[in-house]
Order: structure tokens, then sequence, then C-alpha cells
């Protein structure tokens, strides 16, 4: 079967010869313990999220449409001691980021986030001079020499980066979480002007393409829950998020999108019924330590809801028994199918290199039903 195949059965339910192997990444920090531990230098491309020829990750194409801010702000470090560095981001954040164990960017420990770009109303008109939807240098150059080959495809096609928009999680970004959780209740306004412009904007941005290409799935990236619950309840999500969630799905799938994801990491649980109602297909990567148990979840949802991840990442650092008790937990819906099991985050460097071979070995046996 081809990737796209492979993709389509187990999004809806039907044989297929194996489950898709998909993978998120690897921290810097891991890639550099595997190459101390005998990971060849040139054995991986490090683009997992699109393919991994070494490990049989099947192959995913992210069109880049460009949904963020253009112009974007200044890249620039305002402060530096021999600790830290206070830096000015592309998306106008400012934080204090430690620089003890920091490799190629990435850090062993979140940023204090300090200053966002938003504090109100009147920032936000501002900041939206920056999204503009007509920009032609949004869409990658003579995209549509491209169209026949897109559609002509066997592999998976996704418009946009993995992390290209969302709701909550874009306006988290403009505003910062704690600012946030106030504005609901503070500032309303803010809030329903944010949300309206964000579903009108992704409705724009992508209507082109998709009335030229037919694509496979489209990606929110959210993020919007710690380990126990989510960062915005129910009612304010329903009454702020919702109705222009539902609208920009209506839209995608109106066009030809088949499947809708939705990334959030931490416990998302309340929220899947209304996920399901806006028309969300798949969620993931159901955090284990925050009890997203994709069993239990799954058996109560059935097939409307997919699941992709779910790989007790604190496990598979822990030796090949307790990789082997996650393989034998997991079978039964690789058998179910509307699964695809991936680890519930990036590769953290408290994995070897032995155990991630061991694993690797392990799942492509539990995609091809052999466990």
């Amino acid at each position: 079967m081809t990737s796209q195949e492979r993709f389509l059965g187990i999004m809806e339910y039907k044989p297929v010869d194996r489950v898709p192997n998909w993978e998120l990444g690897v921290w810097p920090q891991t890639r550099e313990r595997w190459l101390r531990e005998g990971l060849p230098k040139d054995k991986f491309t490090w683009n997992w999220f699109f393919r991994e020829d070494a490990i049989d990750l099947d192959y995913r194409e992210f069109i880049p449409i460009h949904m963020g801010m253009k112009p974007a702000f200044e890249s620039k470090v305002i402060e530096e001691t021999e600790r830290y560095q206070i830096i000015q981001h592309a998306d106008g954040r400012i934080t204090k980021a430690l620089k003890e164990g920091s490799i190629g960017g990435a850090r062993m420990s979140m940023d204090q986030y300090l200053r966002f770009p938003v504090e109100n109303l009147d920032d936000f008109r501002e900041l939206k001079k920056r999204y503009d939807p007509t920009d032609p240098e949004r869409y990658p150059q003579n995209w549509q020499d491209k169209i026949p080959q897109w559609n002509n495809r066997e592999h998976v096609l996704i418009p946009g980066l993995n992390c290209c928009t969302g709701f909550y999680g874009v306006a988290r970004n403009w505003v910062g979480t704690e600012n946030l959780s106030l504005a609901f209740y503070d500032q309303p306004k803010l809030c329903e002007e944010m949300f309206e412009f964000i579903a009108d904007f992704v409705i724009a941005v992508t209507t082109p393409i998709l009335k030229e290409v037919k694509f496979d799935y489209f990606n929110f990236f959210e993020d919007l829950a710690f380990k126990s619950a989510p960062l915005v309840g129910p009612k304010s999500f329903r009454k702020f998020i919702f109705p222009h969630y539902k609208r920009t799905i209506e839209h995608l799938k109106k066009h030809g999108v088949r499947y809708i994801s939705l990334d959030s990491d931490g416990n998302t649980e309340v929220l899947i019924p209304m996920f399901l109602e806006m028309g969300v297909d798949a969620h993931w990567p159901f955090e284990r330590a925050a009890d997203m148990d994709p069993i239990r979840i799954k058996k109560q949802y059935g097939k409307q809801l997919r699941v992709w991840g779910g790989v007790d990442k604190r496990e598979i650092a822990k030796g090949k028994k307790y990789i082997d008790g996650v393989m034998r937990e997991l079978a039964p819906l690789i058998e179910n199918g509307g699964f695809i099991p991936t680890l519930d985050h990036t590769f953290p460097p408290d994995i070897s290199w032995d155990n991630f071979c061991y694993y690797i070995e392990q799942k492509m046996r539990l995609l091809e039903g052999k466990i």
C-alpha cells in the first residue's frame, strides 16, 4: 500500500498492510546523547514529520503556507549575562532564557515570559496589520506549477506546517497564558475580536490553494492544557472559541480536506466532546503523564475519535521489559483501527540509543499486527 492508502485506511477503519509509522522528532540534547552512544553520524535527516527512511517513517508532505506574522518582529537579544539571555522573538514575545544546557536554541527548561505584543484591543488592532491574507509570499514560489503533482500523489498531503495555526494557541502567543485567562473575563471584546479574526484569516489564506488541491488532513496546533485540565474552561471555550473553530473546519471540509486533527499536550479530556462537535476527527499526542489514556478514551468515543500518539515516553526510557509492556498494552488499539501510535511527544534525552532502537524494532512489529 502507499503511505496515503495506509493513512486513509486507518482513518476509515479499513484493513491495511500495516499502520502508518510516524514520530514527531528528537530533542537536540537527545541527538547529542545518541551520537555518543553509537548513532552513526549521517544515519538520520532529522526531519521526522516528513519522513525518515532509516526507520521507515511514512512520507508526509506539508505545503509551507505562511500563517504567521508578515512582517515578523525583529529577533534580537536585549540583554545577556553568563547565565541567561533576554530575547525578543519574531512573534513579539520577550522571554528570559537560561543558557545552561541549551543546544541549537533548544533549552532544557522553559523560558520565563516577560512581555507579550498584545495587552489590549488597540494593541491587537495594530498587530493585525501583520496578517495580510492576500500577501502572495504566504505561498511557496510557483506553487501552481505543482498542482498536478500534488493531486496525483501516493503520500499524505497537508496544507501548512504542523504548528502553522490554532485558536487558543495563537491567542495565547499574542497575549500570554495568564493574561488570556483573565481576558476571558476582563476583556471579552478583545477575545471575541481575536478569535473571529483567526477564523477569518485562516479561511482567507487557505481558500486559493484549497480550490486547486485536495488535502488529506489539516492540523490545528493548540497546546491548550496542562497536566490535569485545560487552560481554558469549557464555558469560555464554547462561548469564545467554538463557533469560530466550527465555521473554519466547515470551510476546510467543504473544500475537500478529508480530516481535521487537533494537537495539544496536557489533559484535554473535558473538551473532547466539543472537539468532535466542531468537526475534529483526530486528537493527539495523548500525553500519558497527563492521564490521557488512549484505551479508555477511545473506548468511550468509539470510531468518532481517531487517536494519534499515546506511547508513554517515560516507559520507553526504562528499558526493554517496559517497552514490551507498552507494545502489549497498545496492541488492541492497533487491531481495532483509528489509531496511529507515536511517542507522546518528541524523544527526550533520558531515552538511550539502545532503548530507542529496541522501541523502533518492536513498534514495527506492533504496526504490522504481530504483537
